[in-house]
């Protein structure tokens, strides 16, 4: 079972971070735009039991994620379930159908443009994320998938890294939360 360990935090601009992450001896990957459909359960209520559900799009790629309820309170670790599903705008549509069919309601979506920085430290797979997201603006993001008896070295190495690129104000709500937050 995968966990993802991940902390977020609002910037003016990603460049002090990204230049950082370079000098540590990441490398950036060209830019990437990601369409994020959020729905809801028919019988539960997501914003409660602090599970998420999404088709993310990603150019033709398309993938359902189920993410379970964070399990701290400094980062954002939480099970994570990721499956492909059909390819192009039609296989998005035709899978969110069929969850609304099943009594799924889509609650809205995020779209951002990211540019990720792959770099192993200390024997962890270290994503580094640089967003903007519309409507919300720019955010730094630090992600390990680990399993579960790798957790607290996981968040441990996740803060020194933070401190590192002298982030110190993670944001702890999605970008859903944060999104859904600015339009009630």
């Amino acid at each position: 079972m995968n966990y993802e360990v991940e902390q977020k935090f609002p910037v003016v601009e990603t460049s002090a971070a990204e230049a950082e992450i370079v000098r540590l001896g990441g490398e950036f990957a060209t830019a990437i735009s990601q369409s994020d459909r959020y729905f809801t359960h028919p019988g539960r209520d997501f914003s409660k039991t602090d599970e998420a559900l999404r088709i993310r799009s990603v150019g033709d790629a398309n993938r359902v994620t189920y993410k379970g309820p964070k399990l701290d309170t400094t980062t954002k670790t939480r099970q994570e379930i990721e499956i492909e599903i059909a390819s192009g705008s039609a296989g998005a549509a035709q899978f969110a159908e069929m969850l609304t069919l099943l009594g799924f309601r889509e609650t809205a979506t995020v779209q951002k443009t990211r540019r990720t920085a792959q770099l192993l430290c200390d024997g962890f797979d270290v994503e580094f994320a640089l967003d903007d997201v519309e409507g919300l603006g720019q955010f730094v993001e630090i992600e390990i998938v680990t399993s579960q008896s790798e957790l607290d070295a996981a968040r441990t190495k996740i803060h020194q890294l933070a401190a590192k690129l002298g982030l110190d104000q993670p944001e702890k709500r999605s970008y859903l939360e944060l999104q859904l937050a600015k339009t009630s």
